[in-house]
């Protein structure tokens, strides 16, 4: 039996099927997409911190608006070209189309992996450093930032969350260094002397021990509740009452102690955690940062990193501060909360920990001037300068006043300064870092309140941001990949029906002009405001 109206429309709509499944398709993703635009205008007008505004490089974005424009522009004159029943043409135009959407996402991976590379520290007064940070200077890590380090004395390893990962990743490190703190003897009748070298197979079979234990006790436990119940049910001055009655729970909790006491050989015995300490001094250990967190940062005092799964090294916290490149400043957070606690922002701006560092400080100075020129300029037109023009230093900025002095800066104007900054092809994607020589910090563990690359855990703005722009992505995957089958397999359809070829290209195009709308509501909500 043949599907009506899959080519000639409806006499009645005027439509065909996939062009009104392809409408319904699309208020559907009308709504999505115009939730998650919602949700992001009302993140950004509650924002408890000051929102990141033109943060994101402006000419990839510029290029990908008009790089979906004309493919757009190319999926129509490809349908065009199947109604006029000329082949050539629309291979051309639909390869035009393909080569838009590999341009598009080619873009947008320079844009992803810039930020993924890019570093950014909030400070415990809330100041924001950007920049690049260096690499663990031992062992060869190729991690962004500077690892968590612990002169360490102790580990303790809690049976019921350790993670295979971890010990495979940090066995090394471990290696025959430590040792176990006291006897240990398994419900297997296996036995592990004090001073035992710790190793992935005791671990394995500590943590079977425990878990064989924990299954056996608590099949033990059922069976004399189950008991317990019986024998209540069997008094008969219980007989009728429920279960919630004082009587019969006091006589099921007497019971079930007695039969646990009649039980106690059966029972086995709990091993929750082992503990290993230093067969000789201390033990560097060094710590991916997303696997941790020190309890006390500070260089040379006691405290304890303790992991994700729930393993706790205790020892002297050694060196864990991130040496960076700084290529961006923001004090608005630290104004915001000086604000709050009735402070005046200059003040907590001059003793923010960042500018006791002199070439931070002399940064700062050279915005000041950059300021005031600023100020003189926006009162000559009646206006104000913004909190980001006031407290926000780019990389721009930094770049093109670093190689002036505060008293050439002091005789120029606005607009002589602003001509000394980069432009947007030269930080294509963000700060060039091979072209110029940010200035250098190192800055202690202790001062960090908060550090991660430019990914969906820095804050709120760039989980939306990767979240749209991933699923738009997703979306231009997904489209080009259904228009590469019109191009690549379609040439069957087109010699047994054009018509159903050219209805299907339609429909593709429908959706690819949905892609090419999202992006242009996208690109000034994310880029531009």
């Amino acid at each position: 039996m043949e599907i009506p109206y899959i080519v000639e429309p409806r006499k009645d709509t005027g439509l065909n099927n996939s062009k009104i499944a392809i409408w319904l398709f699309l208020a559907s993703e009308v709504m999505l997409f115009g939730g998650l635009f919602s949700g992001y205008v009302f993140l950004r007008i509650y924002a408890d911190y000051p929102w990141p505004e033109r943060t994101l490089p402006v000419l990839p974005g510029l290029i990908n608006t008009f790089v979906l424009i004309g493919s757009s522009i190319t999926v129509v004159f490809a349908w065009v070209a199947l109604k006029l029943r000329e082949w050539r043409k629309f291979q051309i135009y639909m390869s035009i189309t393909l080569i838009c959407a590999a341009l598009f996402m080619v873009l947008k991976g320079v844009e992803y992996n810039a930020k993924f590379g890019h570093q950014a520290i909030r400070l415990d007064d809330y100041t924001v450093i950007e920049g690049h940070a260096y690499p663990q200077e031992e062992g060869g890590d190729k991690k962004i930032t500077k690892n968590l380090n612990i002169q360490a004395e102790q580990i303790q390893i809690d049976l019921k969350r350790v993670d295979d990962k971890y010990y495979e990743t940090m066995g090394a490190q471990y290696g025959e260094h430590f040792v176990l703190a006291e006897d240990l003897t398994l419900n297997s009748k296996t036995k592990y002397e004090k001073g035992t070298a710790i190793s992935k197979e005791l671990i394995d079979a500590a943590k079977k021990d425990f878990i064989d234990a924990l299954a056996n006790n608590s099949n033990v436990n059922i069976a004399v509740a189950r008991q317990a119940s019986k024998d209540a049910g069997n008094q008969p001055e219980l007989d009728g009452k429920r279960y919630y009655d004082k009587d019969r729970k006091d006589f099921i909790a007497k019971r079930t102690k007695e039969l646990k006491a009649e039980q106690e050989d059966n029972y086995q015995n709990i091993t929750p955690a082992l503990t290993f300490i230093a067969k000789e001094g201390a033990v560097d250990i060094s710590v991916n940062p997303r696997w941790g967190k020190l309890s006390n940062p500070k260089e040379g005092e006691k405290g304890t990193l303790k992991l994700k799964d729930e393993t706790l090294i205790s020892g002297t916290t050694a060196d864990s501060s991130i040496t960076m490149r700084v290529d961006g400043i923001d004090f608005r957070h630290t104004v915001m909360k000086a604000v709050e606690k009735g402070i005046d922002p200059e003040a907590a701006i001059n003793n923010s920990w960042l500018l006791k560092d002199q070439s931070m400080k002399l940064i700062w100075d050279k915005h000041l001037v950059f300021v005031d020129k600023l100020q003189n300029y926006l009162d000559e037109h009646d206006k104000e300068p913004t909190d980001l023009d006031l407290y926000r230093i780019t990389w721009q900025e930094i770049a093109g006043l670093m190689d002036k002095d505060i008293e050439d800066l002091e005789k120029m104007d606005h607009h002589e300064i602003a001509a000394l900054f980069p432009g947007d092809i030269e930080g294509f994607a963000g700060a060039n870092h091979t072209r110029v020589h940010y200035p250098k910090i190192n800055v202690p563990r202790e001062q960090v309140r908060f550090e991660a690359v430019f990914s969906p855990r820095w804050n709120t703005y760039y989980a939306t941001y990767f979240t749209i722009t991933g699923l738009h992505g997703l979306h231009v995957i997904g489209g080009a990949i259904v228009l590469g089958y019109y191009l690549f397999f379609g040439r069957k359809m087109y010699d047994a029906n054009p018509e159903w070829l050219a209805n299907r290209v339609e429909v593709g195009g429908l959706f690819w002009h949905f892609v090419d709308l999202v992006w242009i509501f996208l690109f000034p909500i994310l880029y531009l405001m």
